[in-house]
């Protein structure tokens, strides 16, 4: 089984964090927009189940917690007018969570912006931490429960409403949102800090995360994809991305997660020890099949 040579993969890797499309990495690496899809899909899974178990016992501070737009094949409007459905074309939303002080994305989760989403990423979110937090989310009502399901008193946490009034009229136009006159702090649960009810920083890194990923600025094709992208750039954002705030270091290390600076040639290793040794795949009806060595049957002596 052929098998792309380590600095090709990482450098695969390294232009799919830096918002290129899979067609121009495709044709820049000299290699099949295939091998490009088949290595996000190996790479999201196993950077999902890497962050799902370094990043956890998480000591922090003040977290914030925010959603980011986009849509798959189609918006949500245009959907049953599509002349071939595509599953979970729409509108997909994007949770995230970071730490104000070391700006440590701290979960993630891909799909609607109803309660159960909110639930299930809130739930997420508390067995991810080690301590009481501050928690700051915007004025979305499904954060009211989804917040006291997870935490019940356990938190301090408050909504950040921004007030919008008319759009400028030098503004208007199809996509233009109505100017922000203002905020108001919402104290909803425990005692929190009025001067750390913000979402500055999920705001900020919602837009690093539309900056670094081209399917967030344009759209993805397969929900799949979308979500094996977003687990590849949370690991590249913690534990690769050097941060100026945090004098060179990553996100991780100041987190206490990692003791090393990480570099997409080590990302890509990661991956490797992750999937199946090519040794140990042999073709079965057309189909590879892992099996341990130890579990294949003797050869006969001639």
């Amino acid at each position: 089984m052929n098998k792309l040579p380590l600095e090709t993969r990482a450098q695969i890797l390294a232009m799919l964090c830096e918002g290129s499309s899979m067609r121009s990495i495709s044709r820049v690496a000299d290699v099949s927009i295939n091998t490009v899809s088949k290595l996000l899909i190996d790479t999201g899974k196993a950077c999902a189940a890497f962050h799902d178990e370094k990043v956890r016992g998480v000591k922090a501070q003040r977290v914030q917690v925010d959603e980011i737009w986009s849509f798959m094949a189609a918006k949500q409007k245009n959907v049953p007018n599509m002349k071939k459905r595509v599953d979970g074309a729409g509108d997909t939303w994007t949770w995230t969570a970071i730490e104000a002080d070391t700006t440590l994305l701290i979960t993630w989760l891909v799909g609607g912006r109803d309660s159960d989403y909110a639930i299930a990423f809130m739930d997420d979110l508390r067995d991810r931490l080690a301590n009481r937090v501050q928690l700051t989310s915007d004025g979305h009502k499904a954060y009211l429960e989804a917040v006291e399901g997870a935490f019940g008193g356990d938190v301090d946490y408050a909504q950040l409403v921004k007030l919008y009034g008319a759009a400028p009229e030098n503004a208007k136009g199809r996509y233009s949102t109505g100017e922000c006159t203002g905020t108001r702090k919402t104290r909803v649960e425990g005692d929190p800090v009025p001067k750390h009810v913000s979402t500055s920083y999920a705001e900020r890194q919602n837009l690093t995360m539309r900056m670094h990923m081209r399917r967030l600025n344009g759209f993805s094709k397969k929900f799949e994809n979308h979500m094996h992208m977003v687990a590849l750039y949370t690991v590249w954002y913690n534990f690769v991305k050097q941060h100026k705030s945090l004098k060179g270091i990553t996100p991780a290390m100041a987190a206490g997660l990692s003791d090393t600076l990480w570099s997409m040639t080590d990302l890509a290793k990661m991956i490797d020890a992750t999937l199946p040794s090519p040794a140990s795949a042999v073709r079965t009806k057309g189909r590879l099949r892992n099996i341990q060595p130890e579990t294949l049957p003797a050869v006969p002596s001639p």
